[in-house]
């Protein structure tokens, strides 16, 4: 592991990418919309993730034998049982969520990274955590691991009222549920933030991303530094990575 270095208040950890074969142990869905998938594999032993927005390569083969590629949270990660748990979104036709779909236990895949961290720390006066559906594994597990200190509020679109999910967490939490893009910047606009160092982060599509990103700083005057505004997926694009700093 190589040392930490810092970006603001941020810590940021890189490390070698590997990749390590898996197979499904657990399939349990949740509502209608996500499948949460538990792996296992002796090749766990020493996996890492700092970071509740850490992102893994998901790789498999469709049923061209061609690779496929997809970004992940690891949402859940137990060393005791070397358990590595992922929420899939079945929403549309995307070949991971089909993949997610037909998962048989004991069937295989392969995993790489996370090639580091970007590790923000617990103890900010307040945490603003924004997004759409396809942040909610990274909300839920930074909720889970806040500090009963933590005063988290929490804004997520959904397209899909059934996607919305009860959080875990020992901190104070006020969650608002938004149907459209353009109630969530409403809902952010309005929002008196609390007093205090405070950090915000978004998860979601690209357009919306650099939308949040221009309210946050240029109107509710966040330190660029005090955001981490990350661009999920982008309409028309199946594989969309964004480029990330850890």
């Amino acid at each position: 592991m190589k040392p930490f270095s810092s970006m603001g208040r941020i810590q940021r950890v890189r490390r070698e990418i590997r990749q390590r074969e898996v197979e499904v142990a657990r399939i349990e869905q949740l509502g209608s919309g996500f499948l949460k998938i538990t792996f296992k594999g002796e090749a766990l032993t020493d996996f890492t993730s700092d970071s509740f927005d850490d992102h893994i390569k998901f790789m498999f083969d469709n049923h061209a034998g061609e690779s496929v590629r997809r970004d992940y949270t690891p949402r859940q990660f137990d060393c005791n049982k070397g358990e590595l748990t992922i929420e899939f979104a079945l929403h549309g036709d995307g070949e991971a969520c089909n993949w997610a779909r037909s998962a048989k236990i004991g069937q295989r895949a392969v995993i790489g990274g996370p090639r580091g961290s970007m590790i923000i720390p617990m103890d900010y006066d307040w945490h603003l955590l924004l997004g759409d559906a396809s942040a909610l594994p990274a909300i839920h597990r930074r909720l889970e691991e806040l500090p009963t200190t933590a005063q988290a509020i929490v804004i997520v679109q959904l397209a899909n009222r059934d996607d919305q999910r009860s959080f875990d967490s020992r901190a104070q939490v006020t969650t608002q549920w938004v149907e459209t893009p353009a109630q969530l910047l409403s809902a952010v606009r309005q929002l008196p933030l609390p007093a205090g160092d405070g950090f915000v982060w978004f998860g979601g599509d690209a357009a919306l991303a650099a939308d949040v990103r221009r309210l946050v700083i240029e109107e509710k005057h966040v330190a660029k530094e005090a955001t981490k505004i990350s661009a999920y997926w982008k309409h028309g694009t199946k594989d969309f990575h964004e480029p990330r700093e850890h």
